[in-house]
């Protein structure tokens, strides 16, 4: 196959503008190490990514989405939607909440069991 040159490759992508971003984004691939398509024929990586084009070995809209995703900086993850938190009304109806009413006796109490001991060792030693 002779030398590619745009007008090979114009049929398979038609902005020249945009052909040479993505032949230029496939020839990064392959200098980064990805198999060529297509055979080398002592040619340079810019013109192995123009013939896989031209040869349609690779597709223009894959190599074009590959692109896009490389440029990313931030990549929008779709997360579920939180479920909404039923609103708790002080009305005097208890629905289907129940609720702990506890005395401030009683909280007293447990906070007191709660307590850790007091350490008396330094006092002995005086």
């Amino acid at each position: 196959m002779a030398r590619v040159t745009v007008e090979d490759c114009i049929d398979k992508v038609e902005n020249r503008f945009e052909l040479v971003l993505l032949a230029g984004h496939r020839a990064r691939l392959i200098a980064g190490g990805q198999p060529l398509l297509v055979d080398r024929d002592n040619d340079k990586n810019p013109v192995v990514a123009l013939r896989e084009i031209a040869d349609t070995a690779i597709k223009a809209d894959d190599l074009k989405e590959d692109l896009i995703h490389s440029l990313q900086k931030h990549v929008e993850v779709d997360e579920p939607e939180p479920e909404p938190v039923p609103l708790l009304t002080n009305d005097g109806s208890d629905g289907d909440v129940a609720f702990d009413r506890m005395t401030e006796e009683d909280l007293l109490r447990g906070l007191e069991g709660l307590a850790p001991p007091v350490d008396n060792t330094e006092d002995e030693g005086e």
